[in-house]
């Protein structure tokens, strides 16, 4: 444990990385212990939650129940039970286009678009790669592993198959030629392998379907074509009937032909399951292609056909549909994405026994459907899995660890109300692997916001991830017509989604949210355990004002600086139901300006309130001459104090949500004091506009006509997409920094963009932790180059937002509430709150605002702020307990303000430090002497993206997340660097938007639209990672193989064995071509270890197999050395009755 003394380090430390500033008359002898140390820091990923983005394959292990799924980024995700989930990644980042289990041992199979085959140890906590196989010539089609088998069947694209021995990842000499395969008489290549697989009957006979519509039955043994099947369609797909007599071919046509085995000549049945039978018995009408077909037997009843695709090309129905056959009856299931692919579950793993289905697994493009085929109706079970953060594209999230146990129980029983009707009533029949056994757990909450509106609170505890509670915050307003001409080609400031979430400001203590939204409108709910109607939707409209040098004309409302310690006169300052300011002239005329007209309009009917998140107020900021309002790029609620912030380019606005009143509207310039010497000098007057504007859209002189003077139409339109032509020229670093750079510009933009890439669209926050109210929206929608350095440099908008109990001013000798400003030119401002007292008091009285000037300035734009107290402990903001708002009048009156503790006092000393964090640099000030005693430059190329100050089990640190991809944590106060590690290179927009640290050394980002990455920067949480992560593999014994019956065993009947190792090993076939394939070992080290470890368990799993399997076979030879025995006896008793019967009979006689 390392101690610095304050007055030592502003003596002696000089150095230029992380250097102290005395200042003169500074008394300073307070002894601040750091426990934090560089060895309480390791970076690691800890798991990845939602949908696999992009799927291409998937595969099931029957035995293990087992889910794998591929995805087109080389990435592979396992699925178990709920809780248990995995993440790999191939090294090449190919498309997985095929996945093969090896059914109960542990291991999986995946082929990649790059030609390579991999094999998976899955019998670790965390697979790893233990062979790997790269061809070099033909390029890989299809793949097929038999049960119970080690010989892989790899169809490639020139129609060759070739054998490969998973246990080695060695190549048989054995190759079935595609020329050998077809007739002699074929001079057309019959394309490439699109199926492989065995008869179920007999493993000597392997079924090979070409592209071209012929399918070959090849006999192993004989190394021969025993039958030949000609269609004139493409085939897509091939199903055997478990009595291997029959299979069924899916054709490119829409049909579905069913061969007998001893009868190429021709199909024995050929139907198009949807097309129209014509009456003059001609073809039916062709129709789209069927992907994909299964067929699966019952005992007790009719077979399953199950296909994707087939429906006629004239259909009304636009959506994919998986058809399923049973009987006499047809149902087709509606999909909400296209179908990637589908597997039916069954009850037995041998193909050669009536399979018995249950379920259907679908995977769609961006969603998982488990079918329920034993119910009527087929309905679908309820999804365990954390899949659907992406129903609407993302736009916010935020994480907090350590949260208030009580929390979480209480989203849950608010959020189980919501669950859907109609699932199935059976369990989930993906229940694989075991959970992890880890003790190092806390309430942890992940809170993301979407497009359309909706916030969703998630269960992020122990490593795994569930939703709680889903809140819709458009239900508070009206719904547009569609067609309307009236308001909304007007007053939206976006053509789609303009609910979409922005950025949230949220106290898990009192469970107060705050929500504000694209249409530049902010939303404060308050959380009850009681459903309630809400007659009338409290809204408070505020017109932003802007720079006195920017007034062409006065404005009746007034744009005057506030006088300390006094209401500023407001522009609405009461609760109206249509929200027009009685002082505003409201909007007569078409054709006019629009003036004082909110974005969106709050709905007038009755709203009806779930318990949960209920609406309190809504403020809606109104268009200004014209000119839409800014987006609000900053936000903070205490519920202590009762007062909502929030910020744009134009200033900021302080409303008090218990009276429902505007406190303060204020441009950022008006900030400043007089004498302040960081005030920016005033810019240069605009040009003479028309007398009907009355006010300029605020100080960032975001003005129409100065827009119009600073660009061409085209470098107009330009700014209004994600990057310009010149953006694309420029690195992703440099499009970040620009986009730092630039104010916070409005984002009214005429995009047409999928929803997947509008989840990058919006302003994000990083509130992590609850000791910080407020966070930054960092980013906006890019402009074009066009813009200029002047028109950047004078522009200053609010960045971040802390309310605390503090020391405003230099003179104060006790803490007061505060608001503390941060600003995207790297100035710290104070506002000084006066409060009145709880109760009524509170209710009627007004709150005090004064401006106290300028605390602090950095390079960069403001990231966070924080407080410590005179021991280097953090002062979380305060905060009023949470109570049920709709409670009776006596139970609100107990309700008391709940302040932080002050700290002692002394003459002469700092008894709190701030902590201040830009985009370059962090510094620690004393308060109230605003003495500057730690500043550390974090980056000098670069600059950070996100920073917050975190609880660590061991102390407090600054953890900062760069556009370089490093991750850094700083000592606090003394701001000693104690982890720096290029961890992510930044290559997409979404990380850094979505990037957010938590307390104990969490942190998380999207790093897909569908999937959230978590990662730990705790040590400890690392030790413990392999505790806590589930095992997927779970020792079980192999259900026993069908009886064949007496008979079959005494005449040869049932399913044949074969020897494969006699046929495909290297002392009967010889070995593979080395210039086909490049064998790969896995990776060494550590994973090596695990891998070599865990593959002993794997030879003797495979050792007991073998021996399962000779004792089978052995088992099988006495069963039928009996039979022949017994048959022996039962011949040789009738013989000897003949001969008795016979014996003293002449042959005359007979």
């Amino acid at each position: 444990m390392k101690k610095f003394n304050i007055r030592k380090v502003l003596n002696g430390l000089t150095a230029s990385s992380s250097s102290a500033s005395p200042q003169p008359g500074t008394n300073q002898n307070d002894v601040i212990q750091e426990t934090l140390q560089s060895e309480h820091f390791q970076l690691c990923k800890t798991v990845r939650h939602g949908f696999p983005y992009r799927p291409s394959s998937m595969a099931f292990d029957p035995v293990q129940k087992i889910l794998a799924i591929g995805t087109q980024s080389g990435a592979v995700r396992l699925f178990g039970r709920a809780g248990v989930e995995c993440y790999c990644q191939h090294d090449s980042g190919a498309a997985v286009i095929q996945l093969q289990f090896l059914v109960n041992e542990g291991a999986l199979v995946s082929a990649l678009a790059d030609d390579s085959v991999h094999l998976w140890n899955l019998r670790q906590k965390q697979p790893a790669i233990l062979h790997t196989l790269k061809f070099n010539r033909e390029r890989i089609t299809f793949c097929h592993l038999p049960f119970q088998s080690k010989w892989l069947y790899i169809g490639t694209e020139k129609g060759n198959i070739h054998i490969v021995n998973v246990e080695s990842f060695t190549l048989s000499g054995y190759v079935i030629m595609w020329n050998k395969a077809i007739e002699l008489s074929s001079k057309s290549h019959p394309g490439p392998v699109v199926h492989i697989s065995d008869n179920p009957m007999d493993e000597g006979k392997i079924l090979i379907g070409f592209e071209c519509g012929t399918v070959v039955l090849w006999d192993l043994k004989c190394k021969k074509a025993d039958y030949r099947y000609n269609h004139d369609e493409a085939i897509h797909s091939v199903a055997w009937h478990h009595e291997g007599k029959q299979f069924t071919c899916s054709h490119s046509d829409g049909t579905l032909t069913t061969w007998n085995v001893r009868v190429p000549a021709k199909p024995t049945i050929t139907i198009t399951p949807h097309g129209k039978q014509p009456k003059d018995g001609k073809k039916p009408e062709p129709c789209k292609p069927i992907l994909k077909v299964e067929y699966k037997t019952t005992r007790a009843g009719d077979a399953f056909m199950v296909m994707s695709g087939g429906l006629s090309y004239d259909t009304g129905c636009r959506r994919s549909c998986l058809t399923v056959i049973h009987g006499k009856s047809t149902a087709i299931l509606e999909m909400d994405y296209p179908i990637v692919d589908f597997l039916t579950l069954c009850e037995t793993p041998y193909p050669n026994d009536f399979q018995e289905p249950y379920a259907v697994v679908v995977l769609l493009e961006k969603d998982l459907v488990v079918i329920d085929l034993g119910q009527i109706g087929y309905p679908i079970f309820e999804n365990p899995y954390p899949l659907s953060i992406h129903e609407s594209p993302v736009t916010c999230v935020e994480y907090f660890a350590d949260c208030p146990p009580e929390l979480i129980p209480a989203l849950y029983s608010v959020g189980s109300r919501q669950n859907r009707q109609g699932y199935s009533k059976k369990e989930w029949p993906i229940s694989g692997g075991n959970w992890g056994q880890g003790t190092l757990s806390y309430p942890e909450i992940i809170i993301t916001g979407h497009a359309d509106g909706s916030i969703k609170f998630w269960d992020a505890s122990a490593i795994m991830l569930q939703v709680l509670y889903k809140l819709k915050t458009a239900k508070v307003f009206e719904k547009a017509l569609k067609g309307g001409k009236e308001e909304k080609p007007s007053t939206e400031i976006v053509d789609e989604d303009p609910f979409a979430i922005q950025t949230l400001s949220w106290c898990p203590e009192s469970r107060v949210l705050c929500v504000a939204g694209v249409s530049a409108h902010v939303i404060i709910y308050r959380f009850s355990k009681q459903e309630m109607t809400t007659e009338v939707v409290q809204l408070l409209e505020v017109r932003m004002q802007g720079e006195l040098n920017d007034v062409d004309s006065p404005d009746p409302a007034g744009d005057h600086p506030p006088t300390p310690s006094t209401p500023v006169p407001p522009s609405s300052s009461s609760p109206t139901q249509e929200g027009e300011p009685p002082e505003a002239q409201p909007f007569t005329s078409d054709d006019g300006p629009r003036d004082n007209v909110p974005c969106l309009k709050v709905r007038s009917s009755p709203l009806k309130q779930s318990p949960g998140y209920q609406v309190e107020l809504v403020i809606q900021l109104v268009w200004v001459s014209g000119e839409p309002p800014q987006q609000i790029t900053s936000l903070a609620v205490n519920s202590s104090y009762g007062l909502v912030v929030f910020g744009n380019s134009s200033g900021l606005v302080v409303v008090d949500y218990l009276q429902m009143i505007l406190l303060l509207n204020m441009g950022t310039s008006e900030l400043y004091s007089p004498s302040d010497p960081y005030q920016r000098q005033p810019r240069s007057p605009r040009k003479t506009r028309q007398p009907s504007g009355a006010l300029s859209d605020n100080s960032d002189g975001n003005n129409a006509s100065e827009e119009k003077s600073n660009k061409s139409p085209t470098s107009a339109k330009m700014s209004r997409k994600m990057s310009s032509p010149t953006e694309q020229k420029t690195g992703l670093e440099e499009r970040v920094r620009r986009q730092r750079s630039l104010p916070y510009k409005r984002c009214f933009c005429c995009m047409k963009e999928g929803k997947a890439s509008r989840s990058l669209l919006y302003v994000h926050r990083t509130l992590s932790v609850p000791d910080v109210n407020a966070k930054d929206s960092l980013f906006s929608r890019s402009r074009s180059s066009s813009v200029t350095s002047i028109e950047r440099e004078s522009r200053e908008a609010i960045s971040s937002f802390h309310f605390s109990e503090s020391f405003p001013r230099k003179t104060d000798s006790n803490p007061s509430p505060s608001l503390w400003v941060g600003t995207t030119q790297g100035t710290v401002l104070v506002l000084s709150l006066s409060l009145p007292p709880t109760g009524d008091q509170r209710l009627q009285q007004p709150v005090g605002v004064s401006s106290c000037g300028t605390l602090v300035r950095l390079k960069g734009g403001i990231l966070t702020m924080a407080f410590l107290d005179s021991l280097g402990a953090v002062l979380p903001p305060s905060y009023e307990p949470w109570s049920e708002p709709n409670a009776p009048d006596e139970e609100k009156e107990a309700r008391s303000r709940r302040p932080a503790s002050p700290p002692p006092t002394q003459e002469g000393q700092d008894s709190q430090y701030a902590v201040v964090c830009s985009e370059k640099q962090a510094k620690v000030v004393g308060l109230p002497s605003q003495s500057c005693f730690f500043k550390h430059n974090i980056t000098e190329s670069s600059f950070v993206l996100r920073a917050d100050v975190v609880q660590m089990a061991a102390g407090l640190c600054l953890a900062c997340f760069c556009a370089n991809g490093h991750v850094m944590t700083l000592s606090l106060p003394s701001l000693r660097p104690l982890l720096d590690v290029n961890y992510l290179p930044l290559t997409d927009m979404r990380i850094a938007r979505t990037f957010c640290f938590s307390n104990l050394g969490q942190a998380l980002y999207l790093t897909s639209p569908t999937e959230i990455q978590r990662i730990t920067y705790s040590q400890e949480t690392c030790d413990n990672l392999q505790e806590m992560m589930g095992e997927l593999f779970t020792p079980l014994e192999t259900p026993e193989a069908p009886n064949r019956g007496f008979f079959k065993g005494l005449f040869g009947g049932g399913a044949q064995s074969l020897d494969r190792e006699d046929l495909f090993g290297e002392t009967a076939a010889g070995k593979g071509s080395r210039s086909l394939a490049q064998h790969i070992p896995g990776p060494q080290g550590m994973e090596g270890m695990k891998g070599a470890a865990s593959g002993v368990v794997g030879d003797l799993a495979r050792a007991r197999i073998a021996l399962d399997e000779r004792g089978q076979k052995l088992g099988e030879l006495e069963d039928r050395t009996a039979a022949m025995m017994a048959s022996a006896d039962s011949f040789s008793k009738h013989a000897h009755d003949m001969m008795l019967k016979y014996k003293d009979k002449k042959w005359y006689q007979l």
